[in-house]
């Protein structure tokens, strides 16, 4: 489906969102279309205070920097409020209550609960009990704001989705999952080069598969061959690479030698923060076929747009 001849209605029927698996291609469009207007009102400096009076929670298990700025910073331009919940791994295990959690914070008139580094496990649970929109920023499996702030930028430089090559180079996490499910759902052509120790989980591609056609390989040559764009991913946020961890993905670096084999006029993605001379070289990432920094700024827009269609 081409994203230029949909039509939005700038609404879609849904209350959470964990994973991009859930939403259609039709709903993927609405948030892009969505973001579009949320990024133009704030280029001319238009009231976007949909959430007025609404607070939304963040339930967030791990650190971030981009991530919890783009949320505060666009819950308050939307007119609402951020409060930060702390998450402590150890209570759930001594018996919290994720049902108690969420009836008594929507009490509190909380609109929705934005989490991150919470297991898929227990956000499925949250999700089955909850009457207040539980949206998932990054967990061990999914990212899906991260996928579709990258249709949102994709679309913005290339001027449609539809027929497009990116190829995907390092390890097959979630970032690559939801990705990948954006990409084939938006009718992208995919090639996904991961080394055999880090490959994407199968049952998350063979899920992705079910909607397009994914070209998988060790060999990163060969994925980012003819590519319109190339993305890879940090290879130790929150951890780091063992020494031996390091030497498999050294034939996975996004240098020169390796973009020069996608199109003349390839971009190249990575959601930050990036390892330059690890995952990336630095005359690529901040090179002029670099677009990370828009993507850095199209999370704020992407993240509203999710929050203004979700939270009723």
């Amino acid at each position: 489906m081409d994203i230029n001849r949909y039509t939005p209605s700038y609404g879609i029927n849904k209350k959470h969102m964990t994973k991009l698996a859930d939403f259609s291609t039709e709903e993927i469009f609405e948030i892009l279309y969505a973001t579009k207007a949320m990024k133009a009102k704030f280029a001319a400096h238009e009231s976007t205070a949909i959430l007025q009076g609404t607070t939304v929670a963040l339930l967030f298990g791990d650190s971030s920097i981009r991530t919890r700025s783009a949320l505060e910073i666009g819950v308050g331009q939307l007119g609402g409020v951020c409060v930060n919940l702390p998450y402590i791994e150890n209570d759930m295990r001594a018996g919290e209550n994720i049902k108690d959690i969420v009836n008594v914070v929507s009490r509190y008139g909380v609109g929705a609960i934005v989490t991150r580094g919470i297991k898929q496990s227990d956000l499925d649970e949250f999700c089955s009990v909850s009457s207040i929109s539980i949206i998932n920023s990054t967990n061990e499996d999914y990212v899906p704001m991260q996928g579709l702030c990258d249709m949102f930028t994709l679309w913005e430089k290339k001027k449609k989705l539809e027929g497009l090559k990116i190829a995907y180079v390092g390890k097959g996490g979630s970032t690559a999952v939801s990705l990948i499910m954006a990409a084939v759902k938006c009718g992208l052509e995919v090639a996904l080069a991961t080394p055999p120790q880090f490959e994407m989980k199968p049952e998350h591609l063979r899920h992705a598969e079910q909607y397009g056609n994914i070209f998988v390989t060790d060999n990163p040559v060969e994925a980012v061959k003819d590519a319109d764009v190339v993305y890879t991913d940090s290879y130790g946020y929150h951890f780091s690479l063992s020494e031996g961890e390091r030497e498999i993905m050294k034939p996975y670096l996004i240098n020169a030698a390796l973009f020069s084999y996608a199109k003349h006029n390839a971009i190249f993605m990575h959601p930050l923060p990036a390892s330059r001379g690890t995952e990336v070289t630095e005359d690529v990432i901040d090179g002029k076929n670099s677009v990370v920094l828009e993507q850095g700024e199209n999370k704020l827009h992407t993240i509203k747009a999710v929050l203004a269609l979700l939270v009723k």
